[in-house]
């Protein structure tokens, strides 16, 4: 398997509006992508651009949403995961698993549309980890 870029970092925020705030005012962010829902993995998401990666802004959707747990314990936010790219996701999941790590379920499309799957913490140096196939118009 061969690691690529930081995609980006996850930031969970219990408002997006109140988060884009933050980047544009305090952080000087100009490119703040429109924020979208991923009834599917029961968040909503919002992209901040920077000049070699990404912020990537994530609030719960619904009451089932994955990231409430994470909010209970960080009521005010704050960083959820990393996110590497990688050349083909079958592969690096069967490179992770054959390391001994917990992959957290099967592939499925992630916010940029293309595969993802997660890493447990524990076998990542207590950082939850996302592994994402490099998008084919991202060269």
């Amino acid at each position: 398997m061969k690691l690529g870029r930081l995609n980006h970092v996850g930031i969970a925020t219990p408002s997006i509006v109140d988060s884009i705030a933050f980047y544009r005012e305090v952080m000087g962010a100009t490119v703040v992508r429109d924020p979208f829902d991923l009834p599917a993995q029961g968040v909503t998401v919002c992209f901040v651009d920077t000049p070699n990666s990404q912020i990537e802004l994530i609030e719960p959707l619904g009451e089932a949403s994955p990231i409430h747990g994470f909010l209970a314990k960080n009521p005010a936010g704050g960083q959820h995961h990393l996110c590497y790219e990688v050349p083909d996701i079958h592969e690096a999941k069967a490179w992770f698993e054959g390391k001994g790590c917990k992959v957290l379920g099967e592939p499925r499309i992630g916010a940029h549309g293309t595969p993802i799957f997660f890493v447990h913490p524990k076998d990542m140096g207590g950082v939850l980890t996302e592994i994402m196939e490099t998008p084919k118009d991202d060269h």
